[in-house]
């Protein structure tokens, strides 16, 4: 239950930031960088009367119903919660915070903030398993039936929303959008891997009982012993191999320095550690 209750958590600030990228950053422009949320801006701007959150919300509710048709019921509570909430959200700021124009005059600047905002926001809905589903739905219908690959898919949605953008707000900030929805490709990868970086350690040390003992009992972790010998010394000497998170790692280096300076460390950035302890193998 609390890690349910600590996902939700972390998928609402994901959500939170998403909004705030979209909202404050991109909807003035007219920004649509790709997505259920850039089709409801082309359609907001044929159709002013209707808000851009209402528009999200009744594009995702059709195309969950095309997805159950087409792909089954293989969504997950958290994909749903993420859509119907990001569109409720965004509607909320809507009503709370009505923008009378962009916060600066330079489509760039909300452009780079928009996009920063939002994939950082992505980032941490996707590391909790769940998505905001939308075109992720379209990409998944092309794959099981055109078999193209997934990432295509989601490229060819959001060009197809950015083409739409180019005939509703004109070329130059349809070519933003699309600048949008490359960049945020790219950022949306990065901060996942920051967010997933765990460190793999390789200790030799004339300590290692005890540090043995504070990796399985301080950090509640494991390790893996490997047998080996020093090439300038000839001396058998044994090598502890452990993965930890960054805030574990830190602590293992701390207690290390106290017990014995001397030792060797070798850390590595790992950036997907599946299997026990970490990340279910059936996620």
């Amino acid at each position: 239950m609390k890690k349910t209750i600590y996902e939700y958590i972390m998928i609402t600030i994901g959500l939170l930031l998403v909004a705030a990228g979209v909202y404050f950053f991109l909807i003035p422009n007219d920004l649509a960088a790709g997505g259920v949320t850039g089709l409801a801006m082309v359609i907001n701007y044929y159709f002013p009367v209707l808000n851009v959150g209402a528009i999200m919300l009744v594009l995702n509710v059709i195309l969950f119903i095309i997805g159950f048709i087409f792909i089954g019921s293989g969504f997950g509570i958290k994909t749903i919660y993420s859509s119907l909430m990001l569109s409720f959200m965004i509607s909320m700021m809507e009503e709370l915070f009505p923008m009378a124009g962009p916060i600066t005059n330079d489509i760039f600047i909300n452009l780079i903030f928009g996009i920063l905002v939002g994939a950082i926001g992505m980032a941490i809905v996707f590391n909790q398993n769940a998505s905001t589903g939308g075109t992720d739905i379209v990409a998944k219908i092309l794959n099981k039936y055109v078999h193209l690959e997934i990432g295509k898919g989601l490229l060819l949605a959001d060009l197809l929303v950015t083409l739409l953008a180019i005939a509703a707000f004109g070329a130059t900030v349809g070519m933003y959008s699309l600048l949008g929805v490359i960049i945020n490709g790219f950022t949306v990868d990065s901060a996942i891997q920051g967010l997933n970086i765990i460190k793999k350690v390789e200790i030799v040390s004339s300590k290692g009982a005890e540090i043995k003992n504070f990796i399985i009992k301080e950090l509640d972790r494991s390790a893996t012993l490997y047998d080996a010998k020093g090439a300038y010394s000839l001396q058998n000497k044994e090598v502890i191999t452990t993965v930890l998170g960054k805030r574990e790692v830190i602590r293992l280096k701390n207690y290390i320095k106290e017990i014995d300076p001397k030792a060797f460390i070798i850390t590595y950035n790992v950036h997907e550690t599946l299997g026990e302890g970490f990340t279910d193998l059936m996620e």
